[in-house]
C-alpha cells in the first residue's frame, strides 16, 4: 500500500473541503492515510493513487460517502459537556414552560451534528424528565449528520453498557430496554422516546435544508473546530435563520464566536441567544 503521496493527500484534502468544508491541515496526513486504508482494502486497491483515480472517475458514486464517513470524527458520549444540560434545565426549559417562546406547546431542538446519537438521546432524557409530567408540553428533536454510518447507528438507539456509563441507573431503567440473549449487555432506547427523534443526513453547507421550520434550541457542538474562520462565519450566520427569536445556540466548550460577525448575545461560555 505504501505511504500517501503529497499529491494524493492534497487531492483528498481538497475534495473533503469542497464537499464538507472540513479543513484538513498538513498535520492530518497520517490520520487520513490510516483511515483510508480500509477503503483501499474494501475496493481491492493497492495504492492511494488508485483510490484517488476511483474518486475522480466516479464522482457520483457511493464511495464519496464512504470517504466522508472515514474522515469524519465521531467522538461523543452521553451528557458530554454537562454544563449545557444544566443550563437547559435551569434556564431554557423553565422559559419554555413559562411561555417565553410564545404559545407553542412543543419544544423543538436540532442536534445538527448528532454523530452516533448520544447527544440527542441525552437531550431526550433531559426533556422527558422535565416536561414529561406536564400535560400541555411536548418536544421533538431533529437529528442530522453528514455521515450515513453514524446516522444508521444512531437511529437504532442501541448502546452497550460502557457507552451508557454517564447515564444514571434510574434513567437507564426508565428510558432503555435491557437486551436479552444475544443482546445481553446492550440497551435500546424505548420506542416512546425514540419516536420523537428524527434522523436525516445533512451537509450543513448544502444549498437548501430539507426543512423550513425554526427551532428553540440548536446544538452545534464541536463542529466548528474543524472549519476555517470563513466557514465558521457562514455556518453561524446560516444557523441563525433556523432559530426562533429568543432561541439558543449551544456550541462546544472548545469553540467560540469571538472574531466572528454574528447576531447572537453571549449568555455564558459556549451559550448564545438570538435576540427577540
Amino acid at each position: 500500500m505504501g505511504k500517501i503521496t503529497t499529491q494524493d493527500y492534497n487531492f483528498i484534502r481538497d475534495l473533503i473541503y469542497k464537499e464538507t468544508r472540513i479543513n484538513l491541515g498538513d498535520s492530518k496526513r497520517e490520520l487520513v492515510s490510516a483511515r483510508l486504508g480500509k477503503r483501499l482494502r474494501a475496493n481491492s486497491l493497492g495504492s492511494y493513487t488508485e483510490y484517488c483515480k476511483l474518486l475522480q472517475s466516479n464522482p457520483n458514486s457511493g464511495e464519496l460517502y464512504h470517504l466522508i464517513d472515514a474522515i469524519s470524527t465521531n467522538h461523543t458520549f452521553f451528557f458530554r459537556e454537562i454544563n449545557h444540560f444544566n443550563f437547559l434545565n435551569s434556564h431554557i426549559l423553565p422559559e419554555f414552560s413559562q411561555g417565553r417562546f410564545g404559545s407553542t406547546n412543543e419544544l423543538k431542538i436540532w442536534s445538527c451534528a448528532c454523530s452516533t446519537g448520544e447527544e440527542p438521546y441525552s437531550l431526550a432524557i433531559a426533556l422527558e424528565e422535565y416536561l414529561g409530567h406536564q400535560p400541555c408540553s411536548d418536544w421533538k428533536i431533529q437529528c442530522s449528520d453528514i455521515s450515513n454510518r453514524v446516522l444508521d447507528f444512531a437511529s437504532k438507539g442501541i448502546y452497550d453498557r460502557d457507552r451508557l456509563k454517564n447515564v444514571k441507573a434510574e434513567w437507564l431503567k426508565r428510558y432503555f430496554q435491557k437486551g436479552e440473549k444475544q443482546m445481553d449487555g446492550y440497551f435500546r432506547v424505548r420506542p416512546e422516546i425514540s419516536r420523537k427523534l428524527s434522523f436525516q443526513r445533512l451537509n450543513l453547507f448544502a444549498p437548501k435544508y430539507p426543512w423550513y421550520e425554526k427551532f428553540h434550541v440548536i446544538f452545534c457542538r464541536n463542529v466548528m473546530i474543524y472549519f476555517d474562520r470563513e466557514t465558521q462565519q457562514e455556518l453561524v450566520s446560516r444557523l441563525s435563520q433556523f432559530l426562533v427569536p429568543g432561541g439558543y445556540l449551544l456550541i462546544g466548550h472548545a469553540e467560540s464566536l469571538a472574531g466572528i460577525n454574528h447576531p447572537y448575545q453571549s449568555i455564558k461560555p459556549a451559550i448564545y441567544q438570538l435576540p427577540g
